[in-house]
Formats: structure tokens, C-alpha cells, sequence
């Protein structure tokens, strides 16, 4: 089943969407303890953002997403980059029990779900991560920031106001990345039987208008896209939108909700 991520919209989102910074993945690799011996499976991995380098540190990575070219550029990069120890898989949340049974119960390390959260049934995906996991593995559930359009920060309002001329409507969607997400992130991962623990990791990062445009059309549905006339255009207004500018400061704060079974 697709979600909409596909064509130019997955191109957008493997050029333009943020990476993890290396303390993201040092909290992932320290809560389960994880190393070389142990197998991650990173649903809806997307283009490979947490995936490829969480590779880098564990023995191997399934990325499972239900989005055929968001899989096509997550390998490729994995080719790009020389990671040799990262499948990548067709499938959605739906699908963890077949997975399941093809690794066997007790095998897996940890389950990552980062950014993708909202598009799934937290509580029967949480159940059913359960007999994969091995002692001391568990699940984390990683939000990658608030949406470019949502932050408080003046570049952000006026990119939500560019964005709205364009849609023709309110812009409020936070994706589930605020406090009710992270909420509704624990109270299911609590009612499938798990203990919460939760971190953060902030940092500061420049954000250039390219990747500022980028990043928001990486979240349109492909009919939604602009013609390249109007994206140029857009691109331009929320350039004078900045006064002129090519680059601000973005300021993640990237969440992290550790699930450990009880």
C-alpha cells in the first residue's frame, strides 16, 4: 500500500529532509545495548535517513516501507554510501508478524519507527514488535522535530504564510509531533506492556531556503506539487518572505520514547 510518498515527492524528501546527529544515535545504540551481533528493524524508513547510519553500528538493518520509490533511493543511497548491511523491504506496520516469522522470535535488537509514527496502529504495532525482540531489546520512537511550517521561530511563520497562499487554506498539521503525539506514543507503547523512557537530543543547524522548499514539498502528495514554474515562484516568495535571505537557523529538537518490555 503506498502513503503518497512517490515520484518527485520521494526525491524531495531523500534531498532535502534532516538527518540524525550522531548523539541521536548513540541514545538508540545505548538504551538496548545494542552491537554488531544485533539485527534493527527500521519501519518506515523512508529514503533511509535513520537507516543508513544506525547500519553503521549494529550487524544489519531491514528498512520496511510501504512506499516502492521511497525504497529505490533508500538502496541506492545505501549503494552510494558502501552500506552492504541494509535490506530493504516492501510493507507496512501490518505486516511486523509475517516479518516476525521470517526472523524468528528473540532476534531482533531494537524496532525504530522515526517520523512515521502517525501513519500506524501504535498499539497492535507495539504488541506485535513483542516476541521479536531479544532480552534487553525494545522499540523507540524517534520525532525528527516539528514540521518546518509549525516551529516558533519568524522564518517558520513566514514560510506557513507562503504556504498557505499557495494551498489556499490553513496550514496547522503538526504530523503528530507535538506533545498529544508524544503522548499518545506512550500511552500505547505503556498499554502494550512496556516501560517508557524518554530523552531528547537539540542542536542547532543552518537551513537554506532549497532545503527549506525542499522539505516542505517533501510532504505534499504528488498532485499537490506545483508546476516547476510555480515551484520557482514559491521559492522566490518565501525568499522575500525571509527579507532576502538564503539561510536561517533551524533549532531541532529531536525526541526519542524508548519502549523496554516489562
Amino acid at each position: 500500500m503506498a502513503t503518497g510518498f512517490s515520484g518527485e515527492v520521494a526525491t524531495y524528501y531523500a534531498r532535502h529532509r534532516r538527518g540524525y546527529p550522531p548523539e541521536v544515535l548513540d541514545a538508540v545504540v545505548g538504551a538496548f545495548g545494542l552491537d554488531n551481533g544485533d539485527t534493527v528493524i527500521d519501519l518506515g524508513c523512508g529514503t533511509g535517513q535513520l537507516s543508513l547510519p544506525l547500519a553503521a553500528r549494529v550487524g544489519a538493518v531491514v528498512g520496511v516501507d510501504p512506499e516502492p520509490d521511497m525504497l529505490t533511493l533508500a538502496r541506492r543511497a545505501a549503494v552510494d554510501t558502501g552500506v552492504a548491511n541494509a535490506a530493504w523491504l516492501l510493507g507496512a506496520d501490518s505486516d511486523l508478524p509475517a516479518l516476525g516469522r521470517l526472523l524468528g522470535d528473540g532476534t531482533v535488537g531494537a524496532l525504530s519507527v522515526a517520523v512515521a509514527i502517525h501513519f500506524m496502529d501504535r498499539e497492535t504495532l507495539f504488541r506485535a514488535a513483542r516476541p521479536l525482540l531479544r532480552p534487553g531489546g525494545g522499540v523507540v520512537v524517534i520525532t525528527n522535530g516539528a514540521p518546518l511550517w509549525s516551529q516558533d521561530a519568524e522564518w517558520s511563520r513566514a514560510l506557513r504564510g507562503c504556504l498557505e497562499d499557495l494551498l489556499g487554506h490553513p496550514v496547522t498539521a503538526t504530523c503528530q509531533t507535538d506533545d498529544a503525539g508524544r503522548r499518545h506514543n506512550r500511552d500505547a507503547l505503556v498499554a502494550a506492556g512496556y516501560r517508557v523512557v524518554e530523552s531528547s537530543v537539540a542542536y542547532a543547524a543552518p537551513l537554506t531556503v532549497h532545503d527549506m522548499v525542499g522539505g516542505v514539498f517533501s510532504a505534499m502528495s504528488p498532485e499537490l506539487l506545483p508546476s516547476p514554474e510555480g515551484r520557482a515562484a514559491f521559492t522566490a516568495g518565501v525568499r522575500d518572505a525571509l527579507g532576502g535571505r538564503d539561510t536561517v537557523t533551524e533549532r531541532v529538537h529531536v525526541s526519542l520514547q524508548f519502549g523496554l518490555p516489562d
